[in-house]
Order: structure tokens, then C-alpha cells, then sequence
């Protein structure tokens, strides 16, 4: 029978690698899409992306995965501290810093610029101006939630390795 902290490891790591995969996929493949598009219908695509990832499955494990983190590694705190215990930590600043924090102050801020923006009445030359200050500099910071994601998960990893070993 696996203990608490077991449990709440693995729903810990599979929350984890789920916002990092979200965060990957969408930079290789999603953003690589609708690049081609032209400046409307990406605009329109964003949009409509950034309204319909606003749903109970995807918020549960973004903000699950922020609560579950620091939970997961105050259950592993023991003295002397564990190898477990500094890998969840950093998990917890990788995931708290790069993945929540990124999101919060720079893709948020963008999304709600994006959505009052008025497609249907903007000009050609304001359809362009808009794409240029949203898609280099929202892809960058999607680029960093995937790379902290990622590290997220590998920490989360390696801390399951040494929780099996205690």
C-alpha cells in the first residue's frame, strides 16, 4: 500500500509533466500552425485559443499543480534534509517562478490585450501592428513556461527517485 506522500508525489509529477506538455506542444506545434495564417485569422485563432483554455480542466491542473508543489515538498521535509526535499523545492520555484509567474505577468496581461482588440473594425495596417507586438514576444515568454515546466517535471523526477530510496 503506498503511503500518503507517495500518492501525493505521483499526482504531484503527473500534474506537473501535464502543464509542461501543454506549454511544449503548444510551442512546437500549435504556434507553428497558426504562424501561417494570415494577420487576422492568427489573431482570431488567439482569441478564440485564449477564451476557450479558460475552463475548469485546464485551471485545475495550473493552479493544482501550484498547490500541490509546495504541498509535496513540505511532506517531504525531514531533517537532514532529503535529496527529495531540495529536488520538489526547486520543482516548486521552476513551476512557481517560470510556469505560474510567467503566465500571471506576461502572457495574461497580453491575452487581455489581445481580447478587446477589435479585429473586424482594424485596419490592415493595425491588424500587422498588432500581431508584431503579440506573437514574438507571447511566443518567447510560452517558450520559457515550457522550458521551466520541463525542468519542473525532471525535478519531480528525480525526486520520486530518491523518495523511493528513503
Amino acid at each position: 500500500m503506498f503511503k500518503f506522500s507517495t500518492i501525493l508525489l505521483i499526482v504531484t509529477a503527473t500534474s506537473t509533466a501535464l502543464m509542461a506538455g501543454l506549454f511544449y506542444a503548444w510551442s512546437v506545434s500549435v504556434t507553428n500552425g497558426i504562424a501561417r495564417l494570415p494577420d487576422s485569422a492568427y489573431l482570431s485563432a488567439m482569441q478564440v485559443m485564449n477564451r476557450a483554455i479558460l475552463n475548469g480542466f485546464f485551471l485545475s491542473v495550473f493552479m493544482g499543480t501550484l498547490l500541490l508543489l509546495p504541498v509535496c515538498t513540505y511532506m517531504h521535509y525531514q531533517q537532514p534534509l532529503s535529496g527529495a526535499f531540495w529536488c520538489l523545492l526547486m520543482a516548486t520555484f521552476a513551476y512557481g517562478i517560470g510556469v505560474f509567474g510567467v503566465t500571471m505577468v506576461g502572457n495574461v496581461p497580453m491575452n487581455n490585450a489581445l481580447d478587446v482588440f477589435n479585429i473586424h473594425a482594424a485596419s490592415a495596417e493595425q491588424l500587422a501592428a498588432q500581431r508584431l507586438r503579440f506573437e514574438g514576444p507571447w511566443n518567447s515568454l510560452n517558450l520559457v513556461r515550457a522550458i521551466a515546466g520541463t525542468i519542473s517535471v525532471i525535478f519531480v523526477i528525480i525526486a520520486c527517485i530518491f523518495s523511493n530510496k528513503a
